[in-house]
């Protein structure tokens, strides 16, 4: 099981409830493609010092001729793919989101899907990505929550 961070967005206009989960872990396109795993992302400040940085980095072993400094490079990339999902929550704060707490789930989907069971129902619930928008089975259990895997509530699945 994974965890994830479910962020929301402060009210709309509309009165929609806006979230979204972000997996806790490592991050393989981060490690791989930094610059464009930031910018699909939306994370301007980080997209820019990693570009910063890797241009910076090839000059200096290029023009410079110090070709020792390959490991610096390695370093921002394995930095990005650890570190990707705590720069994308920081980045969400800067934005507004508040962090709602962490869910433990195989997938995101089942994430979302605790997340609707934990705070309810309401008719208007916007899922951020409509792909993996959820539509809740039936109501919220009373006394249900999280049991972090150990034990169960009473009336709990």
């Amino acid at each position: 099981m994974a965890s994830f961070i479910v962020m929301e967005r402060p009210a709309s206009r509309s009165g929609a409830r806006e979230f979204e989960a972000v997996r806790d872990g490592f991050h393989w396109l981060a490690l791989l493609f930094p610059l464009f795993w930031f910018l699909f992302h939306r994370m301007w400040i980080e997209a820019v010092a990693v570009l910063v940085l890797g241009l910076g980095l090839g000059a200096l072993m290029d023009y410079a001729g110090l070709d020792w400094l390959w490991p610096f490079s390695l370093a921002i990339s394995l930095f990005a793919g650890f570190e990707a999902p705590a720069l994308r929550v920081a980045a969400m704060r800067r934005a507004g989101w508040r962090e709602w707490g962490a869910v433990e789930a195989r997938d995101r989907d089942d994430a979302e899907q605790r997340y609707l069971e934990e705070v309810g129902t309401p008719e208007t619930f916007v899922a951020v990505d409509p792909a993996h928008a959820v539509v809740p089975s039936g109501p919220a259990r009373p006394g249900s929550g999280p049991a972090l895997g150990l034990f169960s509530y009473p009336g709990s699945r």
